[in-house]
C-alpha cells in the first residue's frame, strides 16, 4: 500500500461547493440544513481512522433523517464526480494525487476512480468528504466493493492514515520450477502488534495482491532473463548475485516493499536461480 497525504479540501468547502446552485428550493434547503453534521461526521471520521476505529461508526439511510443516501449518492455523483459538477476540481485534484497515477491500494494498478473508503450508500453523510474517498484502480475498486469493517482487524488499510512501510513486511520466495516462479508472504515485523499484522494480511487477500504480484514478477524474470544468463556465461554465479543485489537496493531505495524490491531480494538470495535457475524453460 502507498501512503497518501490527507486532501488539501475540508468537508465543509467541499459539501458547499458540490451544493452550490442546487435549483430545486427543497432540496437545497434540505441539504443546507445537513452541513453542521456533514462537518461533524468528517471529523469523528478522521479521529476514528487515525485510530482504526472506523468500524465503530454506525452506518445509515439517512443523514439527520432528512437527506437520503440515494440523494447524498447523487451530490457525489452528479455534482462531484461528473466532468460539469460545480466539485469536479476537487475530484480531480483527489484522483490525481498518487505519484505515477498508481493505485495506492495495490500499488500497481492505473488511477482511474475514488473509492469510497466507508461506502456512501451505508455512510451519506461522508459521501463526499475527502477523507473518505481514495483513488484507486478499477479492480482494487471492483475487489473493495462495499465491504464494511465490523472490527479492528477487518478494516482494509486506509492510505491517508496508514503508513506501513517504515519496516520491511513483503517477502518473497523463489520456487524452483522450470520457468522459475516468485511467492509473496507477509513476513511481520517485531514492532507490529496483533491487530495491525492481521489488518495487513486482510488487505493482502481482499486484492489479491499475492497472485498480482507473482504475475508481474513472472514477467521480470522472463524479461532479465538474457541479460542474467549473459552475465553468468561471462562472469559467473557471484557476478549474477551483486547484479540482483544492486537492483534489490535499488528498488527499496525508492520503495522498501514493493514487489519489486521483494522479487530481487528473493532473486538474490536464491542459490539455485544465481547458478543456473533463470535459464529453466
Amino acid at each position: 500500500m502507498l501512503k497518501l497525504p490527507l486532501p488539501p479540501y475540508t468537508a465543509d468547502y467541499t459539501f458547499s461547493t458540490c451544493i452550490h446552485r442546487i435549483k430545486s428550493a427543497d432540496l437545497k434547503g434540505r441539504l443546507s440544513g445537513i452541513k453542521a453534521t456533514i462537518v461533524a461526521e468528517a471529523l469523528g471520521y478522521e479521529e476514528a481512522a487515525s485510530e482504526n476505529a472506523l468500524y465503530t461508526i454506525e452506518a445509515s439511510q439517512t443523514v439527520d433523517g432528512v437527506v437520503t443516501a440515494d440523494e447524498m449518492s447523487a451530490v457525489y455523483d452528479l455534482r462531484m464526480a461528473n466532468k460539469r459538477g460545480p466539485g469536479r476540481h476537487i475530484y480531480d485534484k483527489l484522483i490525481s494525487a498518487p505519484a505515477y497515477g498508481r493505485c495506492p491500494l495495490c500499488g500497481l494498478g492505473k488511477v482511474w476512480t475514488l473509492d469510497h473508503h466507508l461506502p456512501k450508500k451505508q455512510y451519506p453523510g461522508l459521501a463526499v468528504t475527502p477523507a473518505n474517498l481514495v483513488p484507486s484502480c478499477m479492480d482494487c475498486n471492483k475487489a473493495k466493493g462495499t465491504t464494511i469493517p465490523t472490527k479492528p482487524e477487518d478494516g482494509s488499510l486506509h492510505p491517508y492514515f496508514d503508513d506501513i512501510d517504515t519496516h520491511r513486511w513483503l517477502t518473497a520466495a523463489v520456487v524452483n520450477t522450470a520457468p522459475a516462479a516468485v511467492l509473496f508472504n507477509i513476513t511481520r515485523p517485531a514492532v507490529w502488534d496483533d491487530i495491525l499484522f492481521a489488518r495487513v494480511c486482510h488487505h493482502f487477500r481482499l486484492f489479491g495482491l499475492a497472485s498480482l504480484y507473482s504475475g508481474h514478477a513472472a514477467e521480470e524474470l522472463s524479461n532479465i532473463r538474457d541479460y542474467v544468463s549473459g552475465l553468468h556465461a561471462s562472469a559467473g554465479p557471484e557476478a549474477v548475485k551483486q547484479h540482483l543485489s544492486d537492483q534489490a537496493a535499488s528498488r527499496e531505495a525508492s520503495r522498501r516493499n514493493s514487489w519489486q524490491t521483494a522479487t530481487y531480494r528473493a532473486l538474490e538470495a536464491s542459490e539455485w536461480y544465481c547458478n543456473g535457475g533463470f535459464a529453466l524453460n
